[in-house]
């Protein structure tokens, strides 16, 4: 189990790998998913599914394709879909760069549980550079769908 508890650098709960997140969104009742990439990279990358422990994601972009510029009412959307401020929140993006700063911004708004996916929907590059075959959702075969 992967899981890096929080520290004075990390303002949130704790960094943890796709596959500590996959198995507390399955088993626990209130736990919630968010990605936080953009359409375009749901569209050509793919998306989390599910489907199979009968939730949904919550597919919310942080910063908006192509300029990456900020949703500036990302934390408003979050609060009105997850109102519960002790609901266990894990973010996910690419490769776990955005999703800790949703986390920081979330716990800033008094969210008591946010977990970064420190690994993400693709992972790190491996040795070609070649994403979702090192580690992250896709790479630990976790359910997705393009």
């Amino acid at each position: 189990m992967m899981t890096h508890a929080r520290t004075a650098l990390q303002p949130y709960a704790a960094d943890v790998s796709a596959t500590v997140a996959w198995e507390k969104i399955s088993t626990e009742k209130k736990a919630q998913l968010i990605d936080v990439r953009t359409e375009s990279e749901w569209r050509s990358v793919g998306m989390p599914d599910l489907s199979s422990v009968g939730k949904k994601p919550i597919f919310l972009s942080l910063f908006f394709a192509p300029d990456m510029t900020e949703n500036v009412a990302f934390a408003d959307e979050i609060m009105q879909a997850v109102p519960d401020r002790d609901t266990p929140l894990y973010f996910m993006c690419r490769s776990g760069g955005r999703s800790a700063q949703a986390a920081t911004l979330m716990t800033q708004r008094g969210y008591t549980q946010c977990y970064n996916i420190f690994d993400g929907f693709e992972g790190e590059p491996d040795a070609r550079g070649h994403l979702c075959t090192v580690n992250g959702w896709r790479a630990q075969q976790l359910p997705w769908r393009q």
